[in-house]
């Protein structure tokens, strides 16, 4: 199967960026967005795409700030995500067969469906999420955020913040605790790959954006079930029985809404990493 790297040159909020892309099988054009996270990159979707690559062409991007190498500095807000998901369908205009999105990224690419159509023939949101971790786990601690935020991208104080809480200890204990739902499969090795992929340079400024809901494409669950509806390609949501309560209960709001068709697969927070399988099979199926 052909696997091979492209980098797209972008101008993404004023800014020249180039972004380094994985392409992997070959067939109908597939655009695969990896998860927005401290410990997210492109090379999560690597082992989905090499799956779905028997019958389509995957190309997968990194974000802007994020991934397993040094990053940009952009500003990071939704709007810059939204300019960025324009450019690279400027640059790479498909058509895609399937726009394939997981967890934070599910948002952006439903906004980028709806702002570009005929792009896509069928979107999947691989357990989708429109809350950053600190909304979610304390909703009613609004006004923390924006401070908690300064304090990580301050100058050194902010970088052994952000060392403190991205060490192998505490990325092994948050991947055990929601983003496998195997903790078995949550390995010494793979902990120090996350863990490489959060000590890149000016790693600490996505994370505290993503982390205090900076990076939220909307500001709630009525806003999120509006990105949905006429007008869009048919949308699947691939709902993982694992999901922790409160980010279930938004993908079960969602599901229920009879605006996608939903299915339930096995893992938690990151299925497409840790059960590649399972979700290109029902991505088959839908």
């Amino acid at each position: 199967m052909p696997e091979t790297g492209r980098t797209l040159d972008l101008t993404v909020a004023g800014h020249r960026l180039a972004i380094p892309c994985d392409v992997i099988g070959q067939g109908p054009e597939a655009l695969i967005l990896p998860a927005l996270s401290t410990i997210s990159s492109r090379r999560e979707a690597g082992a989905l795409a090499r799956d779905l690559g028997r019958d389509h062409r995957c190309l997968i991007p990194d974000w802007p700030g994020f991934g397993a190498r040094p990053r940009e500095r952009v500003p990071l807000e939704p709007a810059t995500f939204h300019a960025f998901l324009d450019a690279l369908l400027a640059a790479a205009p498909g058509p895609y067969a399937l726009g394939i999105a997981a967890g934070h990224a599910a948002g952006y690419l439903v906004a980028a469906a709806r702002r570009h159509p005929g792009a896509f023939a069928r979107l999947v949101l691989v357990a989708p999420t429109w809350r950053g971790p600190l909304p979610t786990a304390m909703p009613q601690r609004a006004h923390w955020f924006p401070r908690i935020r300064r304090a990580v991208e301050a100058p050194v104080v902010g970088e052994a913040l952000y060392r403190i809480n991205i060490s192998p200890p505490v990325i092994g204990r948050m991947m055990r605790a929601h983003v496998f739902a195997d903790r078995d499969r949550v390995t010494p090795e793979l902990v120090r790959d996350k863990h490489a992929i959060t000590r890149q340079r000016h790693g600490r400024f996505g994370t505290a954006a993503f982390v205090t809901g900076g990076l939220d494409p909307v500001a709630s669950r009525e806003a999120f079930l509006g990105l949905f509806g006429e007008g869009l390609p048919p949308v699947q949501v691939l709902r993982p029985v694992g999901a922790p309560r409160r980010s279930g209960a938004e993908m079960d709001a969602l599901a229920a809404s009879g605006l996608v068709t939903a299915v339930t697969i096995p893992g938690a927070l990151s299925p497409h990493e840790e059960e590649p399988a399972a979700v290109a099979s029902a991505i088959r199926a839908g």
